[in-house]
């Protein structure tokens, strides 16, 4: 079985104290506890409100539960996964024993995990600390994906892999891969997304799930995306719509990217390639509504793909150099990858996903980033698609790219 290893989180659980993990579904909280985590107790709530102890499979009622709960705290680490399935008299509960011993405490609900984490008067607030399961970190997946396979496949492939449902499916080539998943499990996708906002009503899963649909179709600014909103009725005047981008920002479905030298101004995105893929596919075709040839969703792919990696990569290199990704707003000198350090550009680059990059193209390139006072890079698939290396410019590879994010998270245990 394909294993990712998530270093980053797991140094955050192995902290002393209580935890509450929280991130959409499907983003691997269960097996990253069950699997990595040495802990004495693991209780999982059903949907029915019973609760099965996993070491003897015994079930018990919650009040079994609150009994096994209190006597067993303080003896070693408890796991109660899918606590928000137990009644709010839990929480009361938690306030009381707090902090004795160690306790993590795992949920798939978007929603409770914002109140909980939000409001003032939250019986969790200052003592549990959030830990957010969500994407793969680049630096990690590409590590190990270069174990299977290498150049350009292992950064497509990397690239999408970062979503963790696919991590046990992934067969190359990528390109094949994606459109034979999206068109047998493109149902399964929605309802992954579709599962945060169950808990609302249902006005609000429309904003939502709205929002997600326009930042697909190309809206990168709330002004756009408001717009959009509005003119289908669902908000009342465009400036509303940043309350509803703050929340997909901290639930980790969008991602916010700061526009260089202007305060307070961002571009947004879809955080999962994954997701970004079968969002445009709806809003575009409502391919999961009607019969969608696997040749059609394969397009699709190759059209997206391309801005995938550049996401990626800009993800990457601000991981392995601690640095923020930006957006540049000028045309004439629009980025592939721009990264921030305190109030200045640290990195600029382009990146030439092809299989052969003319000369007059270095020429532009060069031209663009030589503009700029910093660090400047060229990512491609080989040095060989190159007719010329460009000059003053940094060429990075695949294999260039692995030996950064291995030391990048070297001295970080592995967990397999």
């Amino acid at each position: 079985m394909r294993i990712i290893p998530r270093r980053i989180e797991l140094d955050n659980l192995k902290a002393p104290g209580w935890k509450m993990i929280y991130g959409r579904r499907k983003t691997g909280k269960t097996f990253l506890v069950k699997n990595f985590v040495d802990y004495d107790s693991y209780f999982f709530v059903n949907r029915n409100g019973t609760i099965l102890d996993m070491a003897s499979g015994k079930g018990l009622s919650y009040d079994e539960f609150r009994k096994e709960f209190i006597e067993r705290l303080g003896n070693g680490t408890l796991v109660v996964d899918e606590f928000h399935r137990l009644p709010q008299e839990f929480l009361d509960l938690l306030h009381a024993y707090s902090p004795e011993g160690e306790l993590i405490m795992i949920t798939s609900t978007l929603w409770l995990a914002m109140r909980l984490l939000g409001e003032r008067e939250s019986p969790l607030l200052g003592i549990v600390t959030p830990v957010r399961i969500g994407l793969i970190d680049e630096r990690e997946i590409l590590l190990e994906l270069s174990k299977e396979v290498e150049g350009k496949e292992l950064v497509e492939a990397s690239t999408y892999l970062c979503e963790p449902i696919l991590v046990p499916f992934y067969q190359p080539p990528l390109g094949e891969f994606l459109a034979k998943y999206l068109h047998s499990s493109g149902a399964l996708v929605a309802e992954i997304v579709g599962e945060a906002f169950s808990e609302e009503e249902l006005r609000l899963s429309e904003v939502y799930l709205a929002i997600l649909h326009s930042i697909a179709d190309g809206k990168s600014k709330s002004t756009e995306i408001g717009n959009y909103l509005l003119s289908r009725g669902l908000i009342e005047s465009p400036s509303s719509v940043q309350k509803y981008l703050k929340v997909l920002t901290a639930m980790g479905l969008v991602r916010k990217k700061p526009i260089h030298g202007k305060k307070k101004r961002f571009r947004y995105f879809i955080a999962s390639p994954l997701l970004d893929l079968h969002f445009y596919l709806e809003a575009k075709y409502a391919y999961t509504e009607l019969e969608t040839p696997e040749e059609f969703i394969r397009k699709a792919v190759d059209e997206k793909l391309p801005g995938h990696v550049e996401d990626f990569l800009e993800g990457l290199l601000a991981k392995v150099y601690g640095l923020r990704p930006v957006s540049v707003e000028k045309p004439e000198l629009e980025l592939d990858i721009a990264l921030e350090g305190f109030k200045k550009l640290e990195i600029v680059g382009e990146v030439k996903w092809k299989k052969r990059v003319k000369r007059e193209e270095v020429r532009k390139i060069e031209e663009k980033l030589w503009k700029f006072d910093c660090r400047k890079v060229l990512i491609v698939p080989s040095v060989e698609v190159l007719k010329r290396e460009p000059e003053g410019i940094e060429v990075l590879t695949p294999e260039d790219l692995v030996e950064l994010a291995k030391e990048s998270l070297k001295g970080k245990p592995s967990s397999g």
